[in-house]
């Protein structure tokens, strides 16, 4: 019998992204499986239902009868009692954020995949969640800062004068930061990066942007970054502070999967700044980079408007969600072979992306 793939509607509060699109869900029939999606799952970013069938999937909402569940964000826990046990789940599950949650999965004996946990090598690329979504926050924080700044990004030569460009400082060179500098580059604002990583300079200019060396290295061993020392984050502070006073925009990137945000970016700063600049702090669902940050807010402090969207990469819902679904299906193509489900636990990344941790050369342990 055909493996039953599940594509659950989401329901956290204002997501529209969907785990699986008509081009996906051709590929899985393809691969021999039987495709239920749950009615109106894609119809926010833009996939309606008869698109879905045209492809060759069933509606439905006999979650009872999945063998194989993919979600964008962690299924609700009335979701996950639905679901039979040994079924197999793929998506953004962060279990360890929700103790509840985790006790959920482990009751129903799921067999997790969280996305976030995915080696991040070569050949996870391509189902590299973190990265694909990361670009598309990237791209709307930056939309976000201009709508906000009081200003032109771009110079402009006009009869009344010439306007100088925007000073856009992007803070973290990991995949949305650097989206970041690119899109506020094709803007027309004069771009700048700051990143720990001395390394980044490189990434940083070939978009176009202007490296900001603070004078500090965190240069370490193996491509990592060290722990900077008391007086060494004193000096970096303290010429970050000095050189924000001369910025319009500073849009916040760097964040750390399953850690707070670190804090970048000083209520002291903040004060230091002119009157109509603005902050879009990307990292806000983990506490943000700016002391200033309310997540979800939109707030004011001295003159300076601070930002702390939330879930920005739904606010690109179509292109989000084809960019997500191929990482899925990238990934089940790992273990859905011929209408079956088969696991090689050799294969470093089921091995290393499942939760619970498999013991090495054992199983997935019982709960």
């Amino acid at each position: 019998m055909a493996v039953d793939v599940w594509v659950l509607k989401e329901t956290a509060e204002g997501e529209r992204r969907v785990a699986a699109t008509p081009e996906t869900v051709k590929k899985l029939v393809s691969a021999g499986a039987q495709v239920h999606l749950q009615a109106g799952a894609g119809t926010a970013a833009g996939f309606p239902d008869q698109a879905y069938v045209d492809a060759g999937a069933q509606l439905g909402d006999a979650l009872e009868n999945a063998d194989l569940l993919l979600c964008v964000q962690a299924p609700s826990l009335p979701t996950i009692a639905r679901l039979k046990a040994g079924a197999v789940l793929v998506g953004g599950v962060q279990p360890e954020a929700d103790p509840a949650r985790a006790a959920a999965l482990q009751a129903r004996q799921l067999q997790t995949f969280p996305l976030e946990r995915l080696p991040r090598t070569t050949r996870a690329q391509a189902m590299d969640v973190l990265s694909s979504q990361a670009g598309m926050a990237g791209y709307k924080a930056t939309l976000i800062a201009a709508q906000l700044a009081p200003r032109f990004f771009p110079m402009l030569t006009t009869a009344a004068g010439t306007i100088r460009p925007s000073k856009v400082l992007i803070v973290g060179a990991g995949v949305a930061g650097l989206q970041a500098v690119a899109t506020a580059k094709r803007l027309g604002a004069a771009v700048e990066g700051f990143d720990v990583r001395p390394e980044t300079r490189e990434q940083i200019e070939s978009l176009g942007g202007k490296f900001l060396d603070l004078g500090v290295s965190a240069a370490g061993e193996g491509g990592y970054a060290r722990a900077l020392t008391e007086e060494e984050r004193a000096e970096q502070q303290r010429r970050l502070a000095e050189h924000l006073k001369g910025v319009d925009v500073v849009i916040c990137t760097a964040a750390v999967p399953g850690r707070p945000a670190p804090k970048i970016v000083t209520a002291a700063m903040v004060a230091g700044m002119r009157p109509g600049s603005v902050i879009v702090d990307l990292a806000a669902e983990t506490g943000g980079n700016c002391e200033a940050t309310q997540p979800g807010q939109t707030i004011e402090v001295g003159g300076v408007t601070v930002a702390g969207p939330l879930n920005l990469a739904s606010m690109g819902a179509v292109h989000a969600s084809e960019m997500f679904a191929r990482n899925v299906y990238n990934f089940v193509a790992l273990f859905l072979k011929d209408g079956r489900i088969s696991f090689d636990w050799n294969d470093e990344l089921l091995a290393k992306t499942v939760w619970p941790q498999r013991p090495a050369g054992g199983e997935i342990p019982p709960v």
